[in-house]
Parts: structure tokens; sequence; C-alpha cells
């Protein structure tokens, strides 16, 4: 048998490179959160563009980065896990079917991720792509927040006045404060949103890393070097 081995292209470089630059800019945008926000919110932005990239290129790109190459059925993807829990896995050229769904599944944890944390920057600092939808669009205009002083002139129009704000100008505080309280509500649910699906998106890779190490091992394959240089080794038997 000649265990000589040749290669084979499998992974394009837009694969390669947005495989381990989105690598990187999650891992410096959930690392920066509390202390580097600007870098943070810099690295979310690579992060978002990435993914947005991915699934552009999941549909026009090269043959094994498409997603109608790796997406397979349910049933397939048990049988393939099963396969692997009895160490006699089927063999892929691209993404095997668990690889596959854990693709899909990172895309989806980290879109999430991404809308969720550029709305709670709009909510915030009424900053970035979303402020014209979720940013400070209720606050109140230099008319609703002048207090109305009575001069004693006009005294009509001023009891008017006074009886559709209320006592003391209190219709303003009432409108602010509602303003406020639907803030803090929508910060809170973002935040939560965010602080979530990052959490569950590192979970994800860590599977995902456990994943190419057993199907490395069993395929005898370096499927890291792979996504770095672009191609499998074939034995030639």
């Amino acid at each position: 048998m000649n265990d000589e081995k040749s290669t084979i292209k499998v992974w394009d470089p837009f694969v390669r490179i947005g495989h381990w630059t989105l690598v990187i800019a999650f891992f410096i945008a959930y690392l920066t959160e509390d202390d580097f926000m600007s870098l943070h919110v810099w690295a979310g932005y690579v992060v978002a563009g990435v993914v947005v990239f991915r699934i552009f290129w999941g549909v026009v790109g090269t043959k094994h980065a498409r997603f109608s190459d790796f997406v397979y059925r349910p049933s397939t993807i048990v049988n393939y896990i099963k396969g692997l829990i009895k160490k006699k896995p089927t063999h892929y050229l691209g993404h095997n079917p668990a690889g596959g769904a854990m693709v899909i599944a990172l895309l989806l944890s980290i879109c999430i991720t991404s809308y969720s944390g550029i709305a709670l920057y709009a909510v915030e600092d009424n900053a970035g792509p979303l402020a014209s939808i979720y940013g400070n669009q209720t606050n109140m205009t230099l008319s609703d927040s002048m207090v109305v002083i009575n001069d004693g002139s006009d005294e009509g129009q001023d009891k008017e006045q006074h009886d559709e704000r209320g006592v003391g100008g209190t219709g303003h505080m009432d409108n602010h404060s509602e303003y406020e309280a639907e803030k803090e509500e929508a910060e809170k649910f973002w935040e939560g949103l965010h602080e979530f699906f990052a959490n569950f998106t590192l979970l994800l890779v860590l599977i995902h890393v456990s994943g190419v190490v057993l199907s490395s091992r069993l395929h005898k394959e370096n499927l890291v070097k792979a996504m770095i240089t672009g191609r499998k080794d074939i034995a030639d038997k």
C-alpha cells in the first residue's frame, strides 16, 4: 500500500479568511465588552459583516462553500453522529453533516448576537445603524421640555395650558418618566438577549472545536490545517 498523500482543494480564500477573521473578531468583542466599548463595537461590526458575507457566499460561492453542499436532513445528521460514536463515520470532502449543522447554528446565533448588540447600542447611545429604529426617537422636543411660567398675562390661556399639562408641569415629568421607563425596559431586553446569545455562541464554538478534534482523529486528517491552506490530504491507496 502506498502511504503517499496528495491534496485536493476544498476551501476557497473567502471561506478561510472569513473563518479566521470571524474567530478573531468574535473573541475580541467577547473580551472587550465592559472596558473597551469602542473596540467592542467595531469588532462587533466586523463579526456582523463577515456573517452577512458568509450567508451571501453560502448561496453563490464555490462548491463546498454553498449551503447546498453541507445542509443535510436531520436523519443524515443523526446517522453521521451514530457513526462517530461507533468510530466508523462516513467521510465527507466538505463539511460533514454534523459540521454543517454547527455552521448553521453558529450563523444563526451570531446573527442574533450581532443584531441585539447593535440594537442595544442604539438604545443606550442613540448610535449605530439601528439608531433610527431603536434610538432616542421619543425624546422630548424643546417645546415639550419648556416649563410654562405664569407671568400674569393671558391668564385664560395659561390656565388652559395649566389644566392640560397638570399642576407644576407634572405632565412633562410624567412623559419624561414614561420615556425613561421604556428606555430602561428596552435596554434590559436587548442586553439580556445579547448576553445570552454571546454566551450561547461561545458554547457552540467549544462544541465545534471538540467536534473538529474528534473528526480529525477519526478521519485522520488535519481540519485546522485544511482551513488554513484550503486543501485536504487524500491518501493514495
